[in-house]
C-alpha cells in the first residue's frame, strides 16, 4: 500500500479543459493552471501519503455562460476523470462536474455521472453566476443529489464583485465565498430539507467555524434561531486543505463534530512547499490521538465514500 490517507480535495486539469480555459485567458482565481497528469498526482499523493485522492475540477467549473458549450465540457471532464478512476480505482475517486446556474444541465450530467460513470459524489461552486447554493432556483438538483444520498463538495468561486489590487482571490474571497455558501445553506433550511446530503465544506469550511457564533447570534431576523443556525452550520463536513495551521486547526476542531472532518491538500492549486507545508503542520500535532487522526485521514471519508472504503479493505 503506498498511502493510507483519502485526499477528498484533489484537483484535476483535463488537458482540454485547461486549453479552453486557456484560449478564454481565464485563470483559477488569480491562479495560473497547473498540469496535472496522472503520473504527477500519484507521485505526490505517494509523497503524502495519500492512498487514494477523489478528483474534482476546481473554479471557474465549466458553466462560463452558455448552457451547451458547458454541458459538453462537462461531459468531456467528467468522463475523463472517470477514466483515471478506471486505470487506478484504488488511488482514484470522482466528485463529477456538473452545470449550475443550467439546472437542466446538471440533472442530466449528474444522471450520467452516477448511473454511467459511478462517481463518488459531486463537485459544486459555492455561487454559480452569482446564485449562491440555497437558492430556490437550484431545488430540483438539490432534491435529485439527496433522493440519491450524494456526497456535495463545495468549492468557492469568483465573487460577484472586482479584486483588490494586489490581492488574488484565492487568498481571501474564496473564504468568503465558501462562508456565504454555508450561510445560504442553513437560512434555505438546507440540513433539514435535504438531509442525506453529506455536503463538504472547502479549507477547513472557510470562516465558518472562527465565525460560527458571530453568525449566529447577530441576526437581526427572528428565525431561523441562533441555536438553529450553529446546529446547521455543524451539520456540514469540513477539509483540512489549507487549514491546518495551528490558528485555524483548532477552531475547526472545536466547532466541527469529530466525524465530520476530512483530510485534503488542494493539490495541484496549492503550490508544492505549500501542500508540504501544511501536510506537515498535521502530522506535527502532537494532541491528537491516533483515534482522531485516523478519522481525519481516513476513516471520516470512508463513512460516506463507500466505494473508497471497498477499494481500501
Amino acid at each position: 500500500m503506498s498511502g493510507y490517507r483519502i485526499d477528498t480535495h484533489h484537483h484535476i486539469v483535463p488537458p482540454a479543459y485547461a486549453k479552453w480555459l486557456a484560449a478564454r485567458g481565464i485563470t483559477a482565481g488569480g491562479m495560473p493552471l497547473p498540469a496535472w497528469s496522472q503520473a504527477g498526482a500519484l507521485a505526490a499523493m505517494d509523497e503524502l501519503a495519500v492512498r487514494t485522492a477523489v478528483l474534482s475540477v476546481s473554479m471557474p467549473g465549466v458553466h462560463l455562460g452558455d448552457d451547451d458549450e458547458a454541458r459538453r465540457m462537462a461531459r468531456e471532464v467528467n468522463e475523463y476523470a472517470a477514466e483515471q478512476v478506471k486505470d487506478r480505482p484504488d488511488r482514484f475517486g470522482l466528485f463529477a462536474t456538473l452545470t449550475l446556474p443550467d439546472v437542466d444541465g446538471a440533472l442530466a450530467e449528474a444522471a450520467y455521472a452516477f448511473d454511467v460513470l459511478g462517481a463518488d459524489g459531486v463537485v459544486l461552486l459555492a455561487n454559480s453566476a452569482g446564485h449562491y447554493l440555497g437558492d430556490r432556483r437550484f431545488d430540483p438538483l438539490m432534491d435529485e443529489l439527496n433522493r440519491r444520498a450524494a456526497v456535495v463538495f463545495v468549492h468557492p468561486s469568483q465573487l460577484g464583485a472586482p479584486p483588490v489590487e494586489g490581492i488574488p482571490p484565492f487568498l481571501t474571497d474564496f473564504l468568503l465565498d465558501t462562508t456565504r455558501a454555508a450561510v445560504n445553506l442553513v437560512h434555505a433550511e438546507a440540513p433539514w430539507r435535504w438531509p442525506e446530503l453529506k455536503i463538504v465544506l472547502s479549507h477547513g469550511g472557510g470562516f465558518v467555524p472562527y465565525a460560527a457564533h458571530r453568525i449566529a447570534w447577530t441576526r437581526t431576523a427572528a428565525k431561523p434561531t441562533p441555536e438553529r443556525v450553529l446546529e446547521g452550520l455543524r451539520s456540514f463536513w469540513f477539509d483540512t486543505a489549507l487549514s491546518t495551521s495551528p490558528v485555524a486547526l483548532p477552531s475547526l476542531r472545536t466547532f466541527a463534530r469529530p466525524d465530520r472532518i476530512l483530510f485534503g491538500t488542494d493539490w495541484p492549486y496549492a503550490p508544492e512547499h505549500t501542500v508540504r507545508h501544511f501536510a506537515g503542520a498535521w502530522s506535527a500535532w502532537s494532541d491528537i490521538d491516533p483515534g482522531e487522526r485516523a478519522a481525519v485521514e481516513r476513516g471520516n471519508a470512508e463513512a460516506i465514500l463507500p466505494r473508497l472504503r471497498e477499494q481500501l479493505m
